[in-house]
Parts: structure tokens; C-alpha cells; sequence
């Protein structure tokens, strides 16, 4: 009998890994995740393959802000041929390439997507329609800000010990390993209510941000120069207790899909799931790319 049990449960416990490994096309890992987040296809959505054939057997994932020439060649490398981008894989929101069917970047990228039987996934909306944002809590955990309060689907509310808006820029930047971070306010103004809205919101979910009592410093990732940067601009010459930090899009939410990668590893167990950088397109004048490594 014992010799019986030890054997059935011997069974029971190398079952289920072969299970979990069991191989699973990219349609059907897309299909997971969209189940997992309770995202509804509409559309207007942006999250749809871009590029790859959906029945491609999938060898492993990689999760990545951006799919750049070089965040492809080191999935590549890993043998990791299912793309989970957040951003744009060719240019514009809805990777339409009316601009680009002639181009010879766009062609080398598909060519490279093409000959390595790569599937490109964008999971933008329903990363930030789960519950919680998967944007967000990427932030918080890169940051190490565990507590913040949130209305519906605007900024996330902080309160911090007093902190310069210099200091606090220095700290963001360090944190994110980011080597351009622009700030718009006096340097030496004490804050200690900080709002976070990553990407590009618009000027209006911004100034709203920016105009809360309960607001200091918002911190961004982008915005056309004569719109909320102006705003804050003229804030700080009228002399309100007002700053804007502006880390960047792809830096304001890159933790985020580190954030999905760890999410994935809990919904596909035994498949493998990387979390490739990318990184930042920009380097500071008098400073390299070759200065930062």
C-alpha cells in the first residue's frame, strides 16, 4: 500500500510540470492574456499582433517597452520568439504603415521579424485596463513607492518625506537608470506631494493633474513643449508651489513590462518569460553612449 501511494504521488507531483510544459501557440498565449486581464477586443484597439504568423509555436517570451532592432536580436538570442511589446513596433500608434511600405528601416525590420519567425504582440490597452495597472505597480516597485492612492483612471497620488524637486529629479534618474531627465520648476522648491502619469496622457489629464491642491510635482513622460511644459513654466514664474518632471516615455513606463513579465511567468508556468530592456533612444551632449556603459 505504501509502496502503491509513493508511486501515485510520484505521478501526481511530474505530472504537472509536463502539463504546464505542454507547447502552446502565440494565439493561444494571447488568448490567455487577454482572458487573464479581462480585456475586451474593440476596434479601436491597439493590442493586436503586428507582425508573425499566430499558430507559430511559441519557444519562449520576451517582454519589452519597445521592439527595437536590438531588443529582437537578443530575443533572438534567447530563443525567445513570441513579442510582448508595450509600444509601437513601427512608429505609430496604430502601427499603420501607409509611411513605411518603401522605407528601408521599416523593411529591415520586417525582413529581420520575418526570417526568424518572430511574432509581435502589443499589449498596451489591456496592460493598463488590469486590475491593477500592470504600468503602474511596475512603477511603484521599480521606484519603491509600495503606497499610493489613485481616483478612477487618473495620476497616482504619493506623499514623501520633504524633498527638493532637484533631489527628487536626481533620485528618478538614478533609479530608472535614465540618462535624460528634464524638469521644469525651481530646483530648490520643497515637495512632498508627487503625482505619476506615465506615457503621453495629453495636456489635459496633465493641467488637471498639475492644478490639485494635493499636487506639487507631477511626474510625466512626455508632452509637446508649448503645452503642459509651458503650463508649468509660467507656474513657476508666478511663483506657485508647482513642478513637472518629465522622465521620458519609455523610461516613465518601462518597469511596467517587467511588471508583465513576472505576470506571465504565474499564467503560462513552465514557459519561459524574459523581460528584455530597451532602454532609452537618448544620450546627453558631452556625455556618449559609450560614456554610460
Amino acid at each position: 500500500m505504501i509502496k502503491r501511494f509513493g508511486f501515485l504521488l510520484a505521478l501526481l507531483v511530474f505530472s504537472f510540470p509536463l502539463r504546464a510544459q505542454q507547447p502552446m501557440t502565440a494565439e493561444q498565449v494571447i488568448a490567455k492574456i487577454r482572458e487573464a486581464s479581462n480585456f475586451k477586443v474593440t476596434p479601436r484597439t491597439v493590442d493586436t499582433i503586428k507582425a508573425g504568423d499566430p499558430q507559430t509555436v511559441v519557444t519562449g517570451i520576451a517582454t519589452t517597452i519597445s521592439p527595437t532592432m536590438e531588443v529582437l536580436r537578443k530575443a533572438v538570442a534567447q530563443h525567445d520568439n513570441l513579442i510582448i511589446s508595450h509600444e509601437p513596433t513601427f512608429y505609430n500608434h496604430p502601427d499603420a504603415d501607409t509611411l513605411f511600405k518603401n522605407d528601408p528601416v521599416y523593411q529591415e525590420k520586417m525582413a529581420y521579424i520575418e526570417a526568424h519567425h518572430l511574432v509581435i504582440f502589443r499589449f498596451h490597452d489591456g496592460a493598463h485596463g488590469n486590475e491593477p495597472d500592470l504600468v503602474m505597480e511596475g512603477w511603484k516597485h521599480q521606484m519603491g513607492w509600495t503606497t499610493a492612492t489613485r481616483d478612477g483612471k487618473g495620476p497616482e497620488m504619493y506623499v514623501a518625506k520633504p524633498i527638493t524637486v532637484s533631489a527628487l529629479a536626481e533620485q528618478l534618474r538614478r533609479t530608472a537608470g535614465a540618462s535624460s531627465v528634464r524638469v521644469v520648476g525651481d530646483p530648490k522648491l520643497v515637495v512632498t506631494k508627487i503625482a505619476y502619469a506615465p506615457g503621453a496622457p495629453g495636456e489635459a489629464p496633465q493641467v488637471a493633474a498639475l492644478e490639485r491642491d494635493d499636487v506639487e510635482v507631477l511626474v510625466v513622460g512626455e508632452i509637446p513643449e508649448w503645452e503642459t511644459i509651458s503650463y508649468a513654466w509660467d507656474a513657476e514664474q508666478q511663483g506657485r508651489h508647482k513642478a513637472l518632471i518629465l522622465m521620458g516615455h519609455y523610461t516613465s513606463e518601462q518597469a511596467g513590462s517587467e511588471e508583465v513579465a513576472g505576470w506571465l511567468r504565474k499564467l503560462v508556468p513552465g514557459m519561459r518569460v524574459d523581460f528584455i530592456l530597451a532602454g532609452e533612444p537618448y544620450w546627453m551632449a558631452g556625455h556618449p553612449p559609450e560614456d554610460k556603459r
